[in-house]
């Protein structure tokens, strides 16, 4: 088999006018090979030194790919088996493959291998949304293993914004939704989502009767994506992939969720709304063209009550959006709930329902107004700063720590316990705390009666009997 490199000087010194033997002498070939590549032979491909044995399974493993694409291999080299197949497993899975015989099933096509059209965007007309989930948080936020990120992006001018929350969960929509909108600068007409669950039925893609509620407060209309079509959506598929390399993968260990945020907004404006996009009048940034877009107001936020679980520090203070609020001190250790009405100034702390109860109404505890997130303020009652100190000075103690070989006998207390078990072991419960003594005379005058009437031991002078023969 010859290279193509080979078969190139092949044909260049054949028209030179060499002869197949010297072209052969000159390559080290043999001359019939030189004589078939002459003659058309494809270089870089061994021909078979037999028949093709795969030619008669050919349109059997078609037309089963045919009726089945994602027909297994091994099924098939099964089927094959029984009719006569003498080749291996790696061997079928080749010609599977040099022949195509596989065909492309396209619901399960990818989109970049499916033909894609340029789509209008308007000013004004469209927001896309989606979540991100992005693995291993700091672990000092509290999240477990994964944190959500809520993506906004304006399918004109391409400017994007972002929200870290704490899950996908319809009130964290709700309040992502308001906060990227007023990040971008107001509402479009529209709103485009995936089949999301919170937002419309993943199934039959009509819009959810919670969420209708959110469209109608802002205005817009919600329109999802066709399923399986992620490029509909292409303008935040690209922010949530700058999102997860460009902020996520370089935050650092040791921040806070509020200083997180406030990197992923300063990196936004910064690098974000600096990109150039080609427009028909030449080139501007994202921020000019995001300036031009005729965006609406956002009105107040939809009424959605926030509701997350916290566990109370053992200074009888519940974290929550980079500030701590007091409870009484002796739900230290407990978990409570901290619920937070959207747009309202106060925050509400509730105890758990006692389990078994059904559906009962959390016990509100405690009530606060809510400082600015990530100011790091305490927010402190007076009455729970006073029970707090009364707790801590009733638990004030100078004793020492006791002494692991120190002599420490049964106090009084214990030794009357003891007694108060032995009387109940012998049967004996009366109140009077002692024993009672019974002297019964009778036992006497029985035992001294037996004394005389012992049988008394033979003298010497009492004459023994003799037994005579």
């Amino acid at each position: 088999m010859l290279t193509r490199e080979e078969d190139i000087d092949v044909h260049a010194l054949r028209k030179r006018g060499w002869t197949i033997s010297a072209i052969a002498r000159h390559l080290g070939r043999d001359r019939k090979t030189i004589r078939a590549y002459l003659s058309g032979r494809e270089p870089g491909v061994r021909e078979s030194a037999g028949s093709d044995p795969f030619e008669r399974f050919e349109a059997y493993c078609a037309q089963r790919l045919t009726d089945d694409p994602h027909l297994w291999a091994a099924t098939l080299f099964d089927e094959l088996l029984e009719l006569g197949y003498e080749r291996s497993y790696p061997t079928l899975t080749r010609q599977l493959r040099d022949r195509g015989l596989r065909p492309a099933c396209e619901p399960c096509r990818p989109a970049k291998d499916r033909a894609v059209a340029v789509i209008e965007h308007p000013p004004g007309e469209e927001t896309q949304w989606d979540w991100v989930e992005l693995p291993d948080p700091p672990a000092a936020w509290g999240w477990g293993k994964t944190a959500h990120l809520l993506v906004g992006a304006l399918s004109h001018s391409g400017r994007w914004r972002g929200v870290l929350c704490e899950s996908e969960e319809a009130p964290f929509l709700v309040d992502g939704l308001d906060r990227v909108t007023r990040a971008l600068g107001g509402l479009t007409r529209d709103w485009r989502f995936d089949r999301m669950s919170t937002v419309v039925s993943p199934t039959s893609g009509k819009v959810s009767a919670s969420f209708a509620a959110v469209a109608k407060h802002y205005g817009v209309t919600v329109k999802p994506c066709p399923p399986r079509r992620g490029n509909r959506k292409g303008v935040v598929e690209k922010a949530n992939h700058i999102a997860a390399q460009r902020f996520w993968r370089t935050l650092p260990d040791d921040v806070t969720v509020e200083e997180a945020q406030r990197r992923l907004e300063r990196w936004c404006a910064t690098r974000g709304d600096i990109r150039l996009r080609a427009t028909a009048d030449g080139r501007a940034t994202v921020q000019a063209l995001a300036e031009l877009e005729p965006l609406r107001p956002v009105p107040a936020p939809f009424p959605a009550i926030l509701t997350v679980t916290r566990v109370v520090s053992a200074q009888a203070l519940v974290a929550y959006a980079g500030n701590r609020y007091s409870v009484p001190p002796e739900l230290h250790g407990h978990t409570v709930t901290v619920s937070v009405r959207l747009g309202a100034t106060h925050l509400d702390i509730a105890t758990l329902p006692a389990p078994g109860r059904g559906a009962a109404v959390p016990t509100v505890i405690a009530r606060h107004r809510l400082a600015p997130a990530g100011a790091g303020a305490s927010i402190r009652d007076e009455g729970h700063v006073t029970a707090l100190t009364e707790a801590a000075l009733a638990a004030f103690t100078t004793a020492g720590p006791h002494r692991r070989k120190q002599r420490r006998p049964p106090s009084p207390a214990a030794r009357a316990e003891a007694d108060n078990i032995r009387r109940q072991l012998t049967g004996d419960t009366s109140s009077s705390g002692e024993v009672d003594v019974v002297v019964d005379l009778t036992r006497y005058a029985a035992a001294a009666a037996g004394r005389n009437t012992l049988t008394p031991a033979p003298t010497q002078d009492t004459p023994k009997e003799t037994n005579h023969q």
